[in-house]
């Protein structure tokens, strides 16, 4: 079997936001970078959370570090990605069911992290939420804001590329090369391709998140991660115009976030698991609905789209916990070389996606005082491809667009406004772009009909640009529709259920889609 060799300064490991932070700061400072993800880019952790760009309020009082960070990095992204953050703060309201005496601990804890909050009249909440629990007792706004999670990780990927990364998609490691002790590289597998590669460098960044410890054992070094599930749910219905979360210690499903089209709500935690294991607890289900209910009255009967779970990569270090919560959002840089005995490898771990970009600066300056590099970081100075003229992201934008284009009868996804225009444009950047991608870059498929009346246009477009064989494209369109319903049975009830079932007679019973993947 041939084996393929490369050879570089820095082999990164894992495309999810950190990753792929990394990639991009090594780069910027002109180190060869390789960074290898064994999916798509963002298809792990980083997919499967609720956008939420945290100011650090959360924390102030259970982990006032976290917090810190939080607030720091929520204005970096702010000012680096104006066109994949909103730009509107928060909303914190105490319940009557909340515990007054929290406030003004929590107002001194935002107060002494630096964290600007404002009490507002609980009127003008309600004016500008009017979906909101009216028997609210006091709000306060904050800079939480939401951003794109797609988006913010292709503007990072693009710009690692412009500075010279390598970014090997589909490329799964097998296992760390250890020569005399020290880690020199990794076996990779080209999943396309089905051949080996072996990617030798200077340095191994393992960033690899709920992974990172199976990517550690391979040279006999234990991570002690904790594989954290939580549960989130989508409505169809933008209930809200900006996030509100519950005054109180953090628990479970006690903020609802607006995003794009649709409302979430989550997470849940505790659930500790394998980290591979997506599955949904029908309990945690039930708890978001609960929860949600007490924020906006009537919205556990309102139409849910779909559910999925992200699994949360919290370091332990030495502690023990019993309520998953305590255990720190901060990050841990773990330099094996001074830990272990075991130098050319460092892993990031913990952290949230809000400080991706902080944890990527502390990764590069280990490896540039590692490899003598005296290049100085420049990612919270520079925006990201893009994002040069700042300009404030509104969820209006796409409709916008759609009108002035006059595109609206070349719509492939009317729940989200793509259009063919869209698709073929992103076949010109991306020749072998798939229906996966094109749901994570421009939404296909996450609306109301979650791919019903889209996947199967986007897919004759995608046939018909590229003309691959019969059976690629229905076995393409095969998966994706696969894992809407993933999302969706969990939940099946009222009008989803209907769409459902509309899909179901759709692409099995006119279109054959059950036995297309074989022709």
């Amino acid at each position: 079997m041939m084996i393929c060799r490369i050879e570089t300064s820095v082999l990164v490991i894992g495309g999810g936001a950190t990753g792929v932070g990394v990639a991009r700061d090594l780069a910027m400072r002109g180190i060869d970078t390789v960074l290898v993800e064994r999916d798509t880019l963002a298809s792990g952790t980083t997919s499967r959370h609720t956008g939420l760009i945290h100011s650090g309020a959360r924390y102030v009082l259970r982990d006032p570090p976290a917090a810190r960070e939080c607030y720091q990095e929520n204005q970096i992204l702010r000012r680096i990605a104006s066109r994949h953050v909103v730009d509107d703060g928060a909303f914190f309201v105490l319940l009557p069911e909340d515990d007054p005496e929290y406030v003004p601990r929590w107002l001194e804890g935002c107060r002494t992290a630096g964290i600007p909050v404002e009490e507002v009249p609980v009127g003008e909440v309600l004016r500008a939420e009017p979906l909101v629990n009216r028997r609210i007792l006091r709000a306060f706004f904050t800079p939480d804001t939401t951003g794109d999670p797609f988006g913010l990780i292709e503007a990072n990927a693009v710009s690692a590329r412009q500075h010279g990364a390598r970014i090997l998609l589909h490329h799964e490691v097998t296992g760390l090369v250890e020569e005399q002790g020290r880690v020199v590289g990794a076996w990779v597998r080209d999943l396309p391709g089905r051949e080996k590669v072996l990617i030798r460098a200077d340095m191994v960044v393992n960033a690899a998140g709920v992974w990172s410890g199976r990517i550690a054992a391979t040279v006999g070094l234990r991570i002690p991660l904790l594989p954290s599930k939580g549960v989130m749910l989508a409505f169809n219905r933008r209930a809200l115009n900006r996030p509100v979360a519950r005054c109180h210690p953090p628990s479970d499903a006690d903020a609802m976030i607006p995003s794009h089209t649709v409302l979430l709500s989550g997470s849940t935690d505790g659930d500790i698991c394998d980290p591979d294991d997506l599955s949904i607890n029908p309990d945690h289900v039930h708890i978001v609905l609960r929860e949600s209910e007490k924020l906006l009255p009537g919205i556990s009967t309102a139409r849910i789209l779909r559910v999925w779970a992200g699994i949360r990569p919290l370091y332990m270090g030495q502690q023990t916990f019993q309520d998953t919560r305590h255990v720190t959002r901060s990050h841990a840089l773990l330099d094996h070389e001074g830990l272990d005995g075991k130098p050319g490898l460092i892993t990031i771990v913990g952290g949230k996606w809000t400080t991706y970009r902080l944890m990527a600066q502390e990764v590069a300056d280990l490896v540039c005082r590692k490899l003598g590099v005296s290049q100085e970081c420049r990612t919270h100075l520079e925006a990201l491809p893009g994002c040069e003229i700042r300009q404030r992201f509104w969820p209006g934008l796409p409709l916008q667009r759609v009108e002035q284009s006059a595109a609206m009868g070349d719509l492939v996804c009317e729940c989200e406004l793509v259009t063919a225009a869209d698709v073929l444009e992103r076949l010109g950047q991306e020749p072998g772009v798939t229906l996966h991608r094109l749901r994570q870059l421009h939404r296909l498929g996450m609306g109301s009909c979650q791919g019903g009346m889209c996947a199967y246009r986007a897919a004759g477009l995608l046939h018909t640009r590229r003309r691959p064989a019969v059976h690629e494209t229905n076995g393409q369109l095969a998966n994706f529709l696969q894992e809407r319903w993933k999302g969706m049975w969990p939940v099946l009830q009222g009008q989803q259920l209907r769409q459902a079932r509309l899909n179901e007679v759709l692409y099995m019973g006119l279109l054959g889609a059950d036995h297309s993947a074989d022709v």
